[in-house]
């Protein structure tokens, strides 16, 4: 992830109160879905530094057992240890998590594996989120199918192929988000693929062969799909 992007919407603007209220009902699958009470220790990956939107950093403002996060983030959020009691602040490269094999219950990201640059980057971030995973890793991310596209407010534009939409980015002077590093939406169709392949790969790798498990469901906004949330259950 970028260290440019702290947050991609101001504070109580109408895009910072949308994402809160999405993020919200992702909190609540995620807890209809995976018995968050019994989770040991969670880790967060990309956490922001980010202060001013109410949106940001929603796990940590929602989970009510601050001391079992540990939240990571190639950003500087240390202050994040000052604001909820007991949570372990990490600094690093989410490509190289500087954990264990099966260290977490739970591993959360959210609205991160688009910033991490390529198909191949991103599938390295999901196989760290699930190889230092004991039992559950929930990502989410913004669907590219979704008829605006959240971080440059851009309608439709998005649904281009990725040359021509980073082009037309380039054109009306949103370099930064024309970037693949920075900016990679991506469709439920490929996140599935990159989940399979993960999966896949610890299957043949464990010892007797485990089959693991994962699942996508969307979050609407608008009459739309508007993200893809990514539940991997590890046998």
């Amino acid at each position: 992830m970028n260290k440019k992007i702290l947050s991609r919407c101001k504070g109580n603007s109408f895009a910072d109160r949308a994402a809160l209220r999405v993020r919200a009902k992702m909190y609540k699958k995620l807890a209809e879905v995976i018995p968050l009470q019994d989770m040991r220790n969670v880790l967060d990956v990309g956490v922001t530094a980010d202060r001013a939107a109410s949106s940001s950093n929603f796990f940590e403002n929602h989970y009510p057992h601050s001391e079992r996060i540990t939240a990571f983030s190639d950003q500087d959020a240390r202050w994040l240890e000052q604001e909820f009691s007991g949570l372990k602040f990490v600094q690093g490269n989410a490509l190289a998590l500087p954990f264990p094999d099966n260290c977490f219950d739970l591993v959360v990201s959210n609205a991160v594996i688009e910033h991490v640059g390529s198909f191949g980057n991103q599938r390295k971030f999901l196989g760290e989120c699930f190889r230092v995973s004991r039992k559950h890793v929930f990502v989410t991310t913004p669907n590219r199918f979704h008829p605006v596209e959240f971080h440059t407010i851009l309608p439709f534009v998005h649904w281009l192929p990725k040359r021509l939409h980073r082009g037309i980015l380039k054109f009306v002077g949103m370099p930064f988000f024309a970037s693949e590093n920075n900016l990679n939406l991506l469709t439920k169709k490929e996140l599935q693929v990159m989940a399979n392949e993960v999966s896949l790969s610890l299957h043949r790798l464990s010892s007797p062969p485990h089959m693991h498990h994962a699942r996508i469901v969307s979050e609407w906004f608008l009459g739309f799909p508007s993200n893809l949330l990514l539940f991997m259950q590890k046998a």
